[in-house]
């Protein structure tokens, strides 16, 4: 925070549910709030998803009444350009769609003394790097930069790096070097996560879902699927035998995503089926469990995607439901990443420790 305070550019590194976000707010918004009124755009923050967009919006308004606007691909442009009309300070976003509106010269961004990167490996990744780093090119040379996440790469770095300079490792044009702060680690995958494994054949797993659901009685379980093509399928299988959720994938209709992450927050659904997501810094309170119902590709998506539960302090459960192959690659994460994996096996309704 005093780093971000005196206008340094920030590359940190912090556990899921450590509290990234205010970390950088904070500072940021009692800057702003010390300065001379304004009606220029001075912070920008893009983020990779909406749903990670409008919680950060609703984490500013907790802590500032400085007007805030919400610009997300997807949603109608017209109802973004009305709200950028009332001279916003500050403008939360995905980067392709904040680049879109500079480009249509109704997001004016010479005063933007800020611009944060919130999951800056997803916005560094293949998918949204060219929109990222394009909004980055578009803003003042000198402009502060903040990124966060919970993993950061060598790539994520080195990409950010070259950004700021002028090809040949030359700080161009008042740019200043970034500076990358690795916090302290807390454990919380080791400590506060208990991690379970349950096996299934691929075919089964459905259905040992259900059972899991029926025999833990979960608070709040989020559950994850690597293919937004199987979204539908897993929750008209558990609707069947009565186990009430929604789903949450990237072709969802933006209103119904909106619908289901209220009610999943406000503990009026139990159960909410996405795809990766929701893995990247989406913070919604008393998520008891997490499963995972294929093995990830990356260790840094098992992070995330656990993550979500044992936040700001408390405790949870991760469990994968895989397959024989799925679970040699848990075992094998398990020795890298030093956490201890319980088996389990569901018998007349009950979870419990698997015969030898």
């Amino acid at each position: 925070m005093p780093l971000v305070a005196q206008g340094k550019n920030v590359m940190f590194q912090s556990e899921t549910g450590t509290g990234k976000t205010f970390a950088f707010l904070l500072p940021l918004v009692q800057a702003m709030s010390e300065e001379p009124a304004s009606k220029d755009v001075r912070l920008l923050i893009a983020t990779p998803t909406y749903e990670l967009a409008s919680q950060i919006k609703v984490q500013v308004q907790l802590v500032t009444d400085l007007p805030v606007a919400l610009c997300i691909g997807g949603a109608p442009l017209s109802r973004q350009l009305e709200l950028l009309k009332a001279r916003p300070a500050i403008v939360v976003g995905g980067p392709a769609r904040l680049l879109e509106l500079i480009h249509l010269k109704k997001l004016k961004v010479a005063s933007v003394r800020t611009l944060v990167l919130d999951e800056a490996d997803r916005l560094l990744s293949p998918e949204l790097r060219g929109e990222t780093i394009g909004l980055l090119e578009r803003l003042p040379s000198a402009v502060q930069l903040v990124g966060c996440s919970a993993t950061v790469s060598d790539f994520t770095r080195s990409t950010l790096q070259m950004a700021r300079t002028d090809g040949r490792g030359a700080v161009s044009n008042g740019a200043r070097g970034i500076e990358l702060v690795t916090m302290p680690p807390e454990d919380v995958l080791k400590k506060q996560i208990e991690h379970w494994a349950v096996f299934a054949e691929r075919r089964d797993k459905i259905d040992t879902l259900r059972s899991f659901v029926a025999a833990v009685k979960p608070k709040k379980l989020l559950v994850f699927t690597a293919r937004n093509d199987q979204l539908q399928n897993i929750t008209s299988k558990l609707r069947y035998h009565n186990v009430e959720c929604m789903a949450l994938g990237s072709k969802t209709d933006k209103k119904e995503r909106k619908t289901a992450i209220d009610r999943f927050r406000s503990g009026k659904l139990r159960v909410l089926v996405t795809t990766d997501l929701a893995s990247r810094g989406l913070d919604i309170a008393d998520i008891t469990h997490v499963v995972q119902l294929d093995f990830p590709d990356s260790a840094d998506f098992f992070i995330h995607r656990a993550g979500r539960t044992a936040r700001a302090g408390k405790t949870g459960v991760n469990c994968v439901i895989g397959d024989a192959w799925e679970l040699q690659r848990y075992a094998a994460l398990e020795k890298r990443l030093g956490i201890t994996v319980h088996p389990k096996a569901l018998s007349h309704g009950q979870l419990v420790k698997p015969e030898a």
